[in-house]
């Protein structure tokens, strides 16, 4: 199977591989070349891997590693760059070998296993032309580990501050504009994490560990999705302990910036069934964090 024919039909799977085509095309055909220089007969799975050590030349490893990558064999085949590295250390085959076992761990889901290799050859070559890819690499397989917001954000926060390293080193790669869409997606997800705690506390009726958890959002994540509810739970939460200037406000800056939302004629309607309207305080916390962005 061609290199080529691998990455049209889609043998590559990804989206985030697709969008890097050219790059990865360009260091997996160097590496085929030394693939194909020698005819070599075999293949490695699990059984190679564990038997005693064995030194091969490093034709055939790239070449036991190209038969496991056309048979979807990803992790063996992430282990055969690695045995590059391990029993060629210091040849030009190894610099490239960290790489293709980091892309081939991230196509098995060996996640942990992609960022540490990726890692590596950002430490061992730093200068070298497709670092940014290796950066890449690794915070996509950060982000590909991000749970769902019932459960613990800490990799949301480590793809959120990888995507972000990668785009203030590379800011002009292809790499850097796919890493600002993921990073909005990331953003949005620990904005969803604070809301649906926020809602918990709301429904139990503890109004201030609520405020704190929409203000968060409001003060973090107002360009996501969840910053119009956050503002119409600021006006039901802030209306519940009697503080009506802050739920005017809510609503109003609500009505501003998301005017005719749902949220806006929900909080509208908590008010004027009090006999109150939107009115702004400026000198609101809410207020100042909006005009400070808007």
């Amino acid at each position: 199977m061609s290199l080529k024919f691998m990455f049209e039909s889609g043998v590559l799977g990804k989206e985030s591989a697709r969008r890097v085509r050219k790059n990865l095309v360009s260091i997996a055909a160097a590496a085929a070349l030394g693939a194909s220089a020698t005819a070599l007969s075999g293949c490695a799975g699990d059984d190679q891997m564990s038997a005693q050590y064995v030194e091969r030349p490093i034709e055939q490893i790239y070449s036991d590693a190209w038969k496991l990558i056309n048979r979807g064999d990803w992790p063996n085949a992430g282990r055969q760059f690695d045995e590059v590295e391990r029993q060629h250390p210091y040849s030009v085959w190894a610099r490239r070998a960290i790489l293709m076992s980091a892309f081939c761990y991230y196509e098995g889901n060996r996640y942990t296993d992609a960022i540490d290799a990726s890692s590596r050859f950002i430490q061992l070559h730093p200068g070298n032309k497709d670092v940014p890819y290796a950066y890449y690499l690794k915070a996509i397989s950060l982000y590909e580990q991000i749970a769902d917001v019932n459960h613990d954000q800490g990799k949301t926060e480590e793809a959120l501050t990888a995507l972000q390293d990668l785009i203030q080193r590379y800011p002009d790669t292809e790499y850097a504009r796919d890493a600002r869409l993921k990073m909005d997606l990331a953003r949005d997800h620990l904005a969803g994490r604070e809301m649906t705690i926020g809602r918990f506390y709301l429904r139990q009726g503890d109004y201030i560990a609520a405020i704190n958890r929409f203000r968060t959002v409001i003060d973090k994540y107002q360009t996501t999705t969840h910053a119009p509810e956050a503002l119409e739970r600021l006006t039901e939460a802030y209306l519940s302990l009697g503080i009506v200037r802050e739920a005017q406000t809510s609503a109003a800056v609500l009505g501003f910036n998301y005017p005719g939302s749902d949220w806006y004629m929900d909080a509208y309607n908590l008010l004027t069934n009090q006999n109150l309207a939107p009115q702004e305080d400026k000198e609101s916390w809410i207020s100042k964090a909006y005009h400070a962005v808007f």
